[in-house]
């Protein structure tokens, strides 16, 4: 299937590796342009080069807590590549922990930048962007159901999702989509962490793998070409969505 990205220009946050590289992966692969960010610059060249270079891929060094990362990246697209078709916003993952002992400068520092930053940098977007428009979240299955050991992150994620579903009925009369993706184990850095934080790593992983219908972890290319797809012309009638890519892991409908 022509997904239709030949030519277009995509921003992807937080795209130096995990889940945002290969969403930014899977878009260039099918044709699309990405200007993607990273926290150093070191992270940003090396991501540039993964993707074929500066004719495919253009790199920010960039917070998504900062105030002022919307309006670069969208100014980047534009000035670089002459256009801009949408964005998918990911992060890293706030920290690891329970409620109670979660502290107030851990909620506080995730809710910049994986909820409040993740909302800055999509009005940048809405602003500029017209008919068949996209603006993509990389939330987790947290949404729907907690993930024990990751409070902050069952804390603000169903709050973004929730957010991301109000935007797409604001933003759907002028034809633009929204939509949210609700990653569970995926093999990334993040999730290798998460597992080396058990006192038996090896048996973490089995654990859970068990606990997926298709007892395995999910490889990061199948969840970027889930992205590329929602993002995509092809995706046309789909808005307002949050789309499980979990292998099955979540147990409700």
């Amino acid at each position: 299937m022509d997904l239709g990205l030949d030519g277009r220009v995509y921003a992807v946050t937080a795209a130096s590796r995990g889940l945002g590289f290969a969403a930014a992966a899977e878009l260039v692969a099918d044709g699309a342009r990405v200007v993607l960010t990273a926290r150093s610059q070191a992270s940003v060249d090396q991501a540039v080069r993964r993707l074929g270079g500066p004719e495919r891929a253009f790199g920010l060094v960039a917070d998504n807590a900062a105030a002022d990362t919307g309006e670069r990246l969208v100014e980047a697209a534009r000035q670089r590549f002459g256009r801009v078709d949408g964005v998918l916003v990911s992060a890293g993952g706030p920290p690891a922990g329970s409620v109670l002992d979660a502290t107030d400068e851990q909620w506080t520092g995730a809710f910049d930048s994986v909820f409040l930053g993740a909302i800055r940098i999509a009005r940048a977007f809405a602003a500029v962007l017209g008919e068949q428009g996209s603006i993509g979240f990389v939330l987790s299955g947290s949404v729907r159901e907690p993930i024990g050991g990751l409070a902050i992150s069952n804390g603000l994620r169903p709050g973004l999702a929730m957010a991301a579903k109000t935007l797409a009925n604001e933003l759907g009369p002028r034809g633009v989509r929204v939509f949210g993706l609700l990653p569970a184990r995926v093999d990334t850095e993040r999730v290798q962490h998460l597992d080396g934080l058990a006192a038996d790593p090896a048996a973490e992983r089995a654990r859970a793998e068990a606990a997926i219908p298709l007892r395995r972890y999910g490889r990061p290319e199948e969840f970027g070409r889930v992205a590329a797809f929602l993002l995509s012309p092809a995706a046309s009638y789909l808005t307002g969505v949050m789309v499980p890519v979990d292998g099955g892991a979540l147990h409700g409908i």
